[in-house]
């Protein structure tokens, strides 16, 4: 099949989570797929990858994404019906590409990822199924419902953060019905996403579950790779949170894990050393250096000598949807982690065999401090853990669903 995929970030490098995902597509189905990407990128360090992803594509066109510019072209859609996120996301010059591929090319099917994707699709002459119903398959890889963070981010907010959080929740998530009616198929993330939306939508239609994987020979505790030079003799405890640190849900998490968790942790092990770990630190990340024993790493070239340094990898996320890489990682690096109810919401491990769950600060800060206290059970619950990731969450296995649907599609003449 020819097959033209549509993301809102360069799946280049496969470092956060939205683009480990989209990264893993296009790597498997382009072993038995012709994979035109059409993508933008929003940092433009970024945009020298486009050789990486050559290596799976036989076409590639990345646009730059102005962020500035971006914000304003949000801040005016207030003033309009339409997501904010569809208007941050839309580049003219992203749809001239999209539209030259689909008059020179004729496509079997279009993958979009992310709802903000498909507004290409609905500006599309060729593509748009109301105006063309001979066209291409098209499947929405959802991921998660945006929609439902930016109502947890409502939730979470102040005024008047907390009206346009509110009103972007709303918007996007009639778009997001709009999606589910005008594609032939709809995928997310995990079970849990698709019983959300059939929950809120119970008109949905034509929906699959495909989670992600996690490379347990990259992510492995047997793998090769620099250790960490570090001061630190590693006498002490060593606690790690990883990921993107620009991102609100991670700056909110670590913040809420700094000032109400930590110190419960101290009272046992004073001296203990907290890293938190991702590019693009905020500056209200970094002033959590501020507190004795936190030290924020910025971009690091390879995290798993963060992973291995440490000896818990807790995730205190209160807002989250679909699956949280960090935690699957950590698991499949051998590491005991504590997280929360959120954040492991997507992953069916069984608590207390595989991770550890507690959303109360006080509880958590506990189950931190039993497992530093127990090397024993630190061993048996990183153990089952990587075990579990092995069985569970298989790059491979779960790309083969998508492979599935394509050609169920094809079959089914849509």
């Amino acid at each position: 099949m020819k097959i033209l995929y549509i993301a809102h970030r360069i799946p280049y490098p496969p470092n956060k989570g939205d683009k480990i995902r989209t990264f893993n597509e296009i790597k498997y189905l382009s072993v038995f797929h012709e994979i035109h990407l059409a993508c933008l990128a929003d940092n433009p360090e970024d945009l020298k990858y486009d050789k990486n992803l050559k290596k799976h594509c036989e076409k590639v066109k990345v646009i730059p994404l102005n962020t500035k510019l971006a914000k304003i072209k949000s801040l005016i859609a207030l003033l309009s019906k339409s997501p904010l996120s569809v208007s941050y996301f839309y580049s003219r010059q992203l749809q001239r590409t999209i539209n030259n591929w689909v008059s020179a090319t004729q496509y079997d099917a279009v993958i979009c990822f992310c709802s903000t994707m498909a507004e290409y699709i609905f500006r599309s002459p060729q593509l748009n199924p109301v105006l063309n119903s001979n066209g291409p398959v098209l499947i929405m890889d959802f991921c998660d419902l945006d929609s439902e963070k930016w109502g947890q981010y409502a939730n979470k907010s102040r005024f008047p953060f907390n009206i346009v959080y509110g009103i972007e929740h709303k918007r996007l998530f009639k778009y997001e019905k709009s999606i589910n009616n005008a594609f032939h198929h709809s995928v997310v993330v995990s079970p849990r996403e698709k019983e959300l939306f059939t929950e809120l939508y119970p008109s949905v239609k034509n929906i699959t579950a495909i989670p992600n994987g996690v490379d347990y020979e990259y992510f492995s505790p047997y793998a090769k790779f620099d250790s960490i030079e570090s001061g630190d003799s590693h006498s002490h405890p060593i606690l790690v949170f990883t990921g993107a640190m620009d991102y609100y849900a991670n700056i909110e998490g670590v913040t809420w894990f700094c000032n109400e968790i930590l110190p419960g942790v101290k009272k046992t092990y004073p001296k203990v050393q907290f890293y938190i770990v991702g590019s693009n630190p905020a500056s209200k990340v970094r002033e959590l250096e501020n507190i004795q024993g936190v030290k924020v790493t910025g971009f690091v070239e390879d995290i798993r000598p963060y992973y291995q340094f440490a000896d818990v990898c807790v995730v205190p996320l209160r807002i989250a949807a679909g699956i949280q890489n960090k935690v699957l990682e950590a698991m499949s690096m051998g590491k005991p982690v504590v997280t929360t109810a959120k954040a492991l919401d997507g992953i069916h491990a069984v608590i207390d065999e595989h991770v550890l769950v507690e959303d109360l600060p006080l509880k958590f800060s506990i189950a931190v401090t039993q497992l530093l206290t127990s090397i024993e059970q630190r061993k048996t619950l990183g153990a089952n853990a990587r075990k579990f990731v092995k069985q569970k969450y298989n790059w491979e296995i779960n790309m083969g669903h998508f492979e599935r649907l394509l050609h169920a599609s094809d079959l089914m003449g849509i």
